[in-house]
């Protein structure tokens, strides 16, 4: 770990949550994510309390590059060849990077809420798969002789952890049931595109990634509804609610209305919001 690295005030899985989004090197953020869930499953580590652990970052530690900016001063992405492929790439491992940090800081930042053991299972699975995908990204970057930083990258997507950060419905319903979903509709035709051109490599990492994503809306599905049936709210309307009030973007179709559906995502969620302007 590098000495930047906020030290561990005990050995509990909220203190290491807390660690790896504070972690500015993406090595330290993934061999702690791969640590931690292996020492979560063998039932090493306690749960801890955000009081006593210190409370969750305002911003994830990040490494010097790549340079972040506004999402609308992002230069134009090449469409075509090897620079097209790598601008892609690198467009998605910065994704999964703040995938890493969002999915930790769920765990560490409502540790508070009364929530039972299967829930921290369920997302310290999602914390490591992530993980993994951005290393399998980092690595197919290389392939390419590229690397994660090369390229200028947006500061938008922790923006939906701030505006979240206090209510542990309103993250499940921004992260995992917008962002993560729209994974689920973009992600098939990136495969196409990958195996028409050749690139098996980079498809069979998309599907991995593709696989994965569909858990991972249905955790968001199935602990949204858990909170939900806890305070007696119908769970469709309680979505609209949080969307409209919480996420300052577009969902917009075409929508795999199949994956999301197997993902316990209905269409009676999204669709009333498909021409929702923030």
């Amino acid at each position: 770990m590098t000495e930047e690295q906020a030290p561990l005030q005990g050995d509990t899985l909220v203190a290491r949550a807390n660690a790896i989004v504070r972690a500015p090197a993406t090595a330290d953020k993934v061999a702690l994510a791969y640590e931690t869930a292996k020492a979560w499953f063998q039932r090493r580590l306690a749960l801890g309390s955000p009081s006593r652990e210190g409370g969750m970052p305002d911003r994830p530690g990040r490494p010097d590059r790549p340079v972040l900016l506004a999402p609308r001063d992002m230069p134009k992405r090449a469409l075509g060849g090897e620079a097209g492929r790598i601008a892609l790439l690198h467009s998605l491992a910065h994704i999964e990077l703040n995938a890493v940090d969002l999915t930790w800081d769920l765990i560490g930042r409502f540790a508070h809420v009364r929530l039972p053991r299967s829930y921290y299972d369920d997302w310290v699975r999602v914390g490591l798969e992530e993980a993994k995908h951005f290393s399998l990204l980092e690595a197919r970057l290389a392939d390419l002789r590229a690397a994660y930083g090369d390229l200028p990258a947006h500061d938008g997507l922790w923006q939906a952890a701030q505006d979240t950060g206090h209510d542990l419905a309103a993250r499940l319903a921004v992260i995992p049931l917008v962002l993560e979903a729209r994974g689920l509709d973009i992600t098939p035709s990136m495969i196409a595109k990958a195996e028409s051109l050749g690139d098996e490599a980079t498809a069979r990492i998309l599907a991995i990634i593709y696989r994965d994503e569909k858990t991972h809306v249905a955790f968001g599905a199935k602990w949204f509804r858990f909170l939900c049936d806890r305070t007696g709210t119908r769970p469709e309307p309680r979505f609209h609610d949080l969307v409209r009030t919480h996420f300052k973007g577009t969902l917009k179709p075409p929508f795999n209305d199949r994956a999301r559906s197997e993902a316990g995502l209905t269409p009676g969620f999204y669709r009333p919001l498909a021409r929702l302007v923030g």
